[in-house]
C-alpha cells in the first residue's frame, strides 16, 4: 500500500496501489461468503451491500487526497528472521571501508557528514544536550563518529552488528581517537539494551532501515531510558517518497517520513526537527534527518 496523492485524474502507478489494495479488500471478504452466507437467505443482500460498499471504498481511495493508507511493514518482509538473516549476509561481504560504507556513492561523505554536523549543533551546547558521552548506532567501521560525533563528544560507544566493522574502526580507522571509545557493542539493534541514563545523543544513520516497525519502536523506547537530561536521539536514514519500498539485495526497508513519524510518536517521543539532507543528487532516494527526545 502507498499514500495516497493528490488525483489528477489520470492513471498513475498511485491509482495501481490505490487498486491493489482495493482488491486485496475484496479477496479477504470474499473468504467469508462460503463459511457465512451460502446457507443464508441474506446471501443475495450479503453480496449487495458488499458490492455497493467496495464502489464507495474505491471511489474514496482514489479521489480524496486526504486518505492515506499506512503499510504494515512486515507484509513487505514476509518473516523477520528472513528479513535480518539476509542482511546479516549481505554485510558479511562489505569491505570495511568508506567505500563499503558508502557503496556507489562515496563521493557523497563529505556533503553527508557536513550536513550531520550542521543538524547536531542545533541541538547540543548551553541549554541543550551536553557533550558527555554519544552513541552510534549501525556504526559500520565508524564514519560518522568519526567525522560528526568524535569532534562534539568527550567520548563514544558504538554499535553494530558486523564484528570486522568494529575491528577496522578499532584497529585503523579511527586512529588515535579509538582511545575515547568506551565500548563497542557488536549486537543487532533489535537485540541491544544500551545502559540506561548515559547518552547525550544517540545517532542512528541508515540503519533504523534494517528494523521492522515493531523493533525500531521497541528499540527507540529503550534508547529513551539511555538518554541523559536534555539528550536527544537522531535518525538519518532514506525515506521513501510514498508508501514503503523494501530493498531485497540489502535487506532494507526505507518509510515515508509521515510513517516514521508514526512509529516515532508510538514509542512516546517528541520530535524536535525534521530537516532534508541537500547536496544529494536526484537519483538517491530523499534522506532526512529527525531529532526527537
Amino acid at each position: 500500500m502507498e499514500i495516497s496523492t493528490e488525483d489528477d485524474g489520470k492513471s498513475s502507478p498511485t491509482n495501481f496501489a490505490y487498486k491493489g489494495a482495493h482488491q486485496a479488500f475484496k479477496d479477504r471478504w470474499k473468504q467469508t461468503d462460503d463459511s457465512l452466507c451460502r446457507h443464508s437467505m441474506s446471501f443475495h443482500l450479503y453480496h449487495t451491500v458488499r458490492n455497493e460498499f467496495f464502489a464507495s471504498y474505491l471511489y474514496l481511495v482514489e479521489k480524496i487526497p486526504v486518505v492515506k493508507l499506512f503499510p504494515v511493514t512486515c507484509e513487505y518482509i514476509k518473516g523477520e528472521k528472513q528479513f535480518y538473516y539476509r542482511a546479516q549476509q549481505f554485510y558479511e561481504d562489505v569491505t570495511p571501508s568508506e567505500e563499503g560504507m558508502m557503496g556507489d556513492f562515496v563521493n557523497i561523505s563529505d556533503v553527508d557528514l557536513e550536513g550531520s554536523r550542521q543538524f547536531l549543533k542545533r541541538f547540543v551546547g548551553p541549554g541543550k544536550a551536553g557533550t558527555h558521552c554519544a552513541l552510534d548506532c549501525g556504526c559500520g567501521i565508524g564514519r560518522v563518529s568519526k567525522g560528526v560525533l568524535l569532534p562534539v563528544f568527550e567520548k563514544m560507544e558504538m554499535a553494530d552488528m558486523m564484528e570486522h566493522f568494529l575491528l577496522h574502526a578499532h584497529e585503523e580507522y579511527l586512529g588515535d581517537d579509538a582511545d575515547r571509545i568506551e565500548t563497542y557493542y557488536c549486537y543487532n539493534l533489535q537485540e541491544l539494551t544500551p545502559p540506561q541514563n548515559k547518552y547525550d545523543v544517540i545517532w542512528m544513520q541508515w540503519v533504523a532501515c534494517h528494523l521492522t516497525d515493531k523493533d525500531l519502536m521497541e528499540f527507540l523506547v529503550r534508547c529513551k531510558r539511555s538518554l541523559r537530561p536534555n539528550g536527544v536521539i537522531i535518525i538519518k536514514d532514506n525515506m521513501a517518497r510514498q508508501g514503503c519500498k523494501l530493498d531485497a539485495i540489502d535487506s532494507s526497508i526505507s518509510r515515508h517520513l509521515d510513517i516514521m513519524r508514526h512509529i516515532i510518536a508510538k514509542a512516546g517521543l517528541e520530535v524536535l526537527a525534521v530537516e532534508k539532507q541537500e547536496g544529494f543528487p536526484e537519483v538517491i532516494m530523499p534522506v532526512w534527518m529527525i531529532a526527537m527526545k
